[in-house]
């Protein structure tokens, strides 16, 4: 390892879901090298302030490297709504000038030019800051390889072969062999954004072109897991593609039970598992912003108690009341019937719960993070995807991988009108369930080997341990 040093200055997407990722590969970083630095940039909407604040506070109570990881808070100052990818993507081409002044700062301060950015994919437009500040810049894809291979194989069919990818890829027939994918891709399982011609899709494509300025992109995966599409991206004979660094599962592991209002909430759904037979509970969870319409909500119920087995469901309201358990849009006399065998929640602890030898299986959204962790614990997962890339993944597991039992790969739900594409029956999801819970070998034998080698990628000697020192190597070694 060089002997040199220097800082990297992170760069998150606001959101749990982008700013958790980024903290643990930061604190890996740190535990691997000590000649590295952090500073985490914690990009924000002025109406996220308390939580930013509340996870900044929480952060420097729990920080295992009070001198070299530090945070650096900046409020947008924008009018924009919520901030959904495209307004956050705008809103950072706004305030461009704040990070740029940061750095600025810390040169004439006398601590030195940072030896690199890390930038989220929402957070390429930075790029053009490290190019003018001469600091070389990299990616870390919060996701898995499948997304950045739809978006450098849509960026290179619009710049390289003149295709219009919106309409190719919206077609109802479509079915392609789309680069990275072993199996034809069709377009219900495209996300969302490449299907329409329009800012979100212009968005995307300016990221990609970004992303190829850049000189290496860390990935939250692992080559044992992602061996094709990480070899395609590797492989790739299109111009200008950044090396790729497999550094995953960068994952939060330690998720206690701790002290707050939810704290006997947590207490109470881990001493139920603890008094059910192994494997005989399937988990539903939906993620952070995973919810269903009554009518929805009623069919997977019925679906539960048709199936006969035990369950622990999260089942959330829709916003704006998602903190609270939806039990109004039960069937009557569902947890009655079922509360010998059930146990209906808000909150999930689901680290504590997937780690749990209860649990036989996993209804999921397929967002990257759960699908890690599902995988790290050797839950076969029953794939319902939502939102973004979460029916590219779940296609990916059940078609690339055979990892996951399909539920559905196409569902999507609409944010907008709180419903779903269509509705999935009640028959469909007592099926699944049985298939889900009831898996042969073969699937078993592969959930376990992958999870096995999930751990040996982070060993010493193991493939995302060494990707992520050659990583800290090209960094250091950059800036003699």
């Amino acid at each position: 390892m060089s002997s040199n040093t220097g800082e990297l200055v992170m760069i998150p997407t606001p959101g749990i879901s982008h700013l958790q990722p980024t903290l643990q590969l930061s604190k890996l970083i740190l535990q691997t090298t000590q000649n590295i630095s952090i500073s985490i940039y914690v990009i924000y909407f002025p109406h996220q302030a308390t939580k930013v604040n509340g996870f900044l506070d929480s952060q420097s109570l729990d920080n295992p490297y009070p001198t070299r990881l530090t945070f650096v808070p900046f409020s947008i100052q924008t009018t924009l709504p919520d901030p959904t990818p495209l307004s956050f993507v705008t809103a950072m081409e706004a305030n461009k000038s704040i990070v740029k002044q940061a750095v600025e700062d810390r040169v004439r301060a006398g601590l030195g030019k940072p030896v690199g950015f890390v930038l989220d994919i929402f957070c390429a437009g930075f790029v053009d800051v490290a190019n003018e500040l001469n600091i070389p810049s990299y990616i870390f894809s919060t996701t898995g390889v499948s997304f950045l291979n739809i978006m450098f194989y849509a960026q290179s069919m619009v710049d390289d072969h003149g295709v219009d990818v919106a309409k190719e890829f919206n077609d109802p027939g479509f079915s392609g062999l789309v680069s990275g994918f072993k199996n034809p891709v069709t377009s219900d399982v495209i996300p969302k954004a490449f299907l329409a011609n329009g800012p979100l899709l212009d968005m995307l494509l300016n990221l990609t072109r970004k992303i190829r300025e850049t000189k290496g992109i860390l990935v939250n995966t692992y080559m044992e897991l992602q061996s094709f599409g990480i070899g395609t991206l590797v492989n790739s004979v299109v111009k200008k593609m950044p090396i790729i660094y497999p550094v995953g599962p960068i994952l939060k592991l330690d998720d206690k039970i701790g002290g707050g209002s939810d704290n006997e909430e947590k207490k109470s759904i881990m001493e139920w598992l603890d008094g059910q037979p192994k494997s005989s509970v399937v988990f539903l969870c939906f993620g952070s912003m995973g919810c269903f319409d009554a009518e929805q909500v009623k069919e997977i119920a019925n679906g539960l108690e048709r199936s006969g087995h035990r369950f622990l469901w999260a089942l959330r309201k829709p916003p704006p009341s998602n903190n609270e358990i939806y039990l109004e849009a039960l069937p009557k006399g569902f947890v009655d019937r079922t509360s010998d065998r059930g146990k209906i929640i808000g909150f999930a602890p689901q680290v504590a719960v997937l780690a749990h030898p209860a649990i036989g299986g996993f209804v999921s959204h397929c967002g990257w993070n759960s699908t890690l962790e599902s995988l790290w614990f050797g839950v076969p997962m029953g794939t319902w995807p939502m939102f973004a890339e979460q029916q590219l993944n779940a296609f990916e597991l059940v078609k690339e991988l055979e990892l996951a039992v399909e539920i559905r790969l196409d569902y999507k739900f609409d944010n907008k009108v709180r419903k779903g594409n269509f509705l999935i029956s009640a028959e469909e999801v007592e099926k699944a369930l049985n298939n889900l819970m009831n898996i042969d070998e073969k699937m078993t034998g592969r959930v376990k080997n992958i999870s096995d080698e999930a751990k040996q990628a982070l060993d010493e000697n193991g493939s995302s341990n060494k990707s992520l020192r050659h990583f800290i190597q090209d960094v250091l070694n950059s800036s003699l």
